[in-house]
């Protein structure tokens, strides 16, 4: 599968910086799943999960507790908590 890099952080904290096969986010109409080559997009984000796979096939979630924003453009993706 392939892979894109993806950057997760807050305000002064970089909390996951790396190669990924897939991250699903609670967005504001729903969940959803963003994979390698995305169409360009930014998407206001609520509380909940936001869930990866990187690219040794390991999973990993953070919890979003207030909401965020996702930003996916150019085989990369941005979440700000």
């Amino acid at each position: 599968m392939a892979t894109f890099h993806l950057t997760i952080a807050r305000l002064g904290e970089r909390l996951y910086d790396g190669e990924v096969k897939s991250v699903v986010l609670p967005g504001r109409e729903g969940v959803f799943t963003v994979l390698a080559r995305h169409e360009p997009m930014v998407a206001e984000l609520r509380a909940g999960k936001v869930r990866l796979e990187d690219a040794a096939g390991a999973r990993q979630e953070f919890e979003l507790s207030s909401g965020g924003l996702a930003e996916v453009s150019g085989n990369q993706a941005t979440i700000l908590l």
